[in-house]
């Protein structure tokens, strides 16, 4: 946003000296057109002639200031103040370079004296409101452009400072979040200065910051109704697109303000084009080509931040953070204050994994940029990860085979750290057969630790017990489960383990007391081209002597980002070693083959009070032994609602004919209700 800094130029003081003799008129129109340089030369050969020309001195003195050397004018200044000590013009001049060299604390009290002196002085007005503009005082500064006008009605210095003091104090009530405020405060502005270019950007991007799209939408197309602002105005539809999830319109629109770009166009809004272009491209995963834009970028504008930046979020989106957090860190040795250096550092930074580091960098973007609210809901959202967190299910399910069951569960994590949480696990289930009449429950309690050991690297480990009470038997067996999660690659995460339970699908089975030590690994590999691949292989060994070995893969493809649509083909092998039919489904080959869609609008990226869902459609089909092939089928869904940040509450269901470790040729249904809460700090 502009400052008022270029805007305390409050005019050329008319001085009454004898102007014939000293024939400065030439000197006065460089003055009045901007032409400093020219001035500061022009008065100082007056002065050599006329050192003692107080006008001269004056304009000179303006010249050397406006020309870029405040210091030397401030200088000039003070010298003509201690030989006119009670010159009014003179004393205007002085605190007007105290403008210049940004001492504005200085210049307020120095302008508070001038005003009062002078209660009618419009330059004394005009450059206090000024002052306290830049000092983000702007309710006062409002009031002191109001009286300037008042004294010089409609002056064209003083509207364009009321109009950056409204667009200042409308941003500082956006930086707190007092978002009615700032859109009272730009609209009062569009109703002095009509379709401002200037007022129209800012309000556009309050309503994105407020989260308005569809405002900031509206604005855009109000701003692209002057021809002169066409190509701003498809960028900021373009964003919208973006926001909205549609990318390729995003594509079009920024595409079009692209192609509109001449050697005549403004240089910001040639620059803000390229970067909306190229990120366009990224948001349609059109790598390459933006890859090859950011180049060129690169040859041309050299490592200018805004092109470091569009390359750190190229390579965010291809998982290279690695390559991305280079960026940043040269973007910061650049600028250290540059917002987008230190926010994209911060994401990079939880994104390898290194939340102390992460927390840090957010702190300190902070106190550059307070109650910035990207900064404060990238906080927030950490905080939620390292908050304890409380996990209940409830589900009912019934078979073909007539065996109903209840099942309670819930799961504590504990944060000590960004490193080191404490697990723990309830879970109680009871299952009847009523053909049978055969009744089994189980109570499970196991506690343990997840550490990570390496930034994407953690250590899980649980250990607990569980208490059965069957139609035949009673018993306890000790639970534990050992993992550790691996993200050591781009797109690739790897899990390897080691899981010791009690089959309690049934009550048969549970009556059993089947122990199974499971040996698993699980590879999952993602890729820039949407295509990913999910593998688990899984040994058995159970305290029968029956071994299973289990291998399921999934081949998919991601269709679209938002909501994600998935279609892909899943297979799944399995065989034991013993055929024991009679007990439980054990047999020798199963294949399985299906093909699956997905349409999933994730609650961890759902917004408060909104809903998210996930449903899986899949068929296929399943070859048991050499008995001829079966139709499978296969439907799962979730659907939910995120009260907050700190809780949401979902219903979900699964039914399916594929035949399991515990039967052929069956159908089960599943039914629960799940709650969550975080107790964010």
């Amino acid at each position: 946003m502009k400052t008022l800094k270029s805007l305390i130029n409050i005019g050329f003081l008319v001085v009454t000296l004898n102007l014939a003799t000293q024939n400065m008129q030439e000197g006065f129109i460089y003055l009045e057109t901007g032409q400093y340089a020219s001035a500061e030369q022009f008065f100082n050969t007056i002065l050599k002639e006329y050192p003692k020309s107080k006008t001269a001195r004056i304009c000179y003195g303006r010249a050397v200031g406006l020309n870029g050397n405040t210091e030397i004018a401030l200088q000039l200044f003070i010298q003509l103040l201690n030989d006119y000590p009670n010159d009014f013009e003179i004393k205007l001049n002085y605190a007007e370079s105290l403008l210049w060299i940004k001492n504005f604390d200085k210049a307020k009290i120095y302008y508070k004296n001038l005003v009062a002196e002078n209660p009618k002085s419009f330059a004394a007005l005009l450059g206090y409101a000024n002052t306290l503009s830049n000092l983000k005082n702007y309710e006062k500064a409002l009031k002191l452009v109001n009286k300037a006008l008042e004294v010089s009605p409609l002056n064209p210095n003083a509207l364009t400072s009321k109009k950056y003091i409204y667009l200042g104090y409308a941003y500082q009530n956006q930086q707190m979040q007092h978002y009615e405020k700032a859109e009272s405060l730009l609209t009062k502005n569009l109703e002095f200065f009509g379709d401002d270019r200037e007022t129209l950007i800012n309000l556009a991007n309050l309503y994105l910051v407020w989260e308005k799209i569809e405002s900031a939408k509206t604005i855009y197309q109000r701003l692209a109704k002057d021809p002169d602002n066409t190509i701003i105005a498809l960028n900021g539809l373009a964003l919208v697109a973006h926001l909205n999830g549609k990318e390729k319109q995003a594509l079009k629109l920024s595409t079009e303000a692209y192609t509109k770009l001449s050697k005549n166009t403004d240089t910001i809004i040639t620059q803000q084009t390229n970067e909306r272009f190229a990120q366009a491209l990224i948001w349609n995963r059109k790598y390459k080509a933006a890859a090859t834009i950011i180049q060129e970028l690169i040859k041309k504008y050299n490592t200018q931040n805004w092109v470091l930046a569009l390359r750190a979020t190229l390579n965010i989106y291809k998982s290279n953070f690695k390559k991305s957090l280079d960026d940043y860190n040269q973007i910061l040795a650049n600028d250290s204050t540059s917002f987008d250096g230190n926010l994209g550092k911060v994401n990079v930074l939880k994104a390898l994994g290194r939340y102390d580091e992460a927390y840090t960098s957010a702190e300190k973007t902070l106190k550059i940029y307070n109650n910035q609210k990207d900064v404060l809901n990238f906080i927030k959202q950490l905080d939620a990860n390292f908050s304890p967190k409380l996990d209940n299910k409830t589900s009912y399910s019934f078979d073909n085979g007539n065996n109903r069951a209840f099942m309670f569960s819930t799961n504590l994590t504990y944060p000590l750290s960004t490193k080191l949480s404490i697990l723990g696990n309830y879970s109680y289930r009871t299952t009847q057969n009523t053909i049978t009449d055969n009744t089994a429950n189980s109570n499970n309690f196991s506690l343990g630790i997840a550490y990570n050991i390496l930034p994407n690297t953690t250590f899980k480990a649980t250990a607990g017990l569980t208490t059965a009470n069957a139609e035949t038997t009673n018993f306890n067996q000790w639970l534990t489960d050992i993992s550790l999660n691996i993200k050591a690659f781009k797109l690739q995460n790897l899990d390897i383990g080691f899981k010791r339970q009690v089959e309690s699908f049934n009550a048969n089975l549970l009556d059993r007391e089947l122990v199974q030590n499971n040996f698993y690994t699980n590879y999952n590999l993602s890729t820039n081209v949407n295509l990913g691949w999910y593998t688990q292989f899984m040994h058995t060994a159970q305290n029968d002597g029956n071994t299973r070995n289990l291998l399921f893969t999934s081949l998919y493809y991601n269709l679209l980002p938002k909501p994600g649509l998935k279609l892909g083909f899943n297979y799944q092998y399995l065989t034991f070693k013993d055929q024991v039919p009679t007990v439980y489904f054990s047999p020798e080959q199963f294949n399985a083959y299906e093909v699956f869609i997905n349409l999933n609008k994730d609650e961890s990226t759902s917004k408060p009070k909104d809903w998210f869902y996930n449903l899986t459609g899949a068929f296929g089909y399943q070859f048991i032994e050499n008995e001829p092939k079966q139709t499978t089928y296969r439907f799962q869904g979730v659907f939910g609602y995120k009260f907050s940040e700190r809780n949401s509450f979902n219903i979900y269901g699964t039914h399916s004919n594929i035949a399991s470790t515990t039967a052929a040729g069956f159908t089960f249904t599943e039914i629960g209700l799940q709650f969550k809460w975080i107790a964010i700090n």
